[in-house]
């Protein structure tokens, strides 16, 4: 699409995986390792995912997807649901560069969800990544919109 208007999305859980982001996306976007600053993240009760909340001094590492057209920011929407608003935000890649990106933050008044502590990235790659995808096969559902 010539001259279509794409945007980066910062990833924190499960979307950091590139499988299961392009699964949900309907393609592969280009990627790379950032960081965001000021949140947190943690473990949704009941669930393999976690929600990101501003936290003062937090440090949140993640994948940044570059260039995500509006197609797939549809799908993205439509998966992360209500519980999550995109908003605007500077992440950090390695070499120390700041890039404008789009992050889905759990919403405030579903914070009672969010458990204490950090969500465990390590934990999800071994236990809960295909528990996940299994879960959230619909994936392609997703395709329509």
């Amino acid at each position: 699409m010539k001259g279509a208007v794409t945007h980066h999305c910062f990833t924190y859980g499960s979307l950091m995986w590139a499988d299961i982001m392009a699964r949900v996306c309907g393609r592969e976007f280009a990627s790379e390792p950032a960081s965001l600053a000021g949140h947190a993240r943690h473990p949704v009760r009941g669930q393999d995912y976690p929600g990101l909340r501003p936290a003062p001094g937090g440090i949140v590492p993640g994948r940044l997807y570059r260039d995500v057209d509006a197609q797939a920011w549809a799908r993205l929407d439509a998966f992360e649901g209500a519980e999550y608003e995109r908003v605007r935000v500077d992440v950090q890649l390695a070499c120390g560069a700041a890039v404008p990106a789009w992050v889905y933050r759990f919403r405030a008044e579903f914070a009672a969800r969010l458990l204490p502590g950090d969500w465990d990235a390590a934990a999800f790659e071994r236990e809960g990544h295909a528990r996940f995808t299994a879960r959230y096969a619909g994936f392609d559902a997703l395709a329509g919109r």
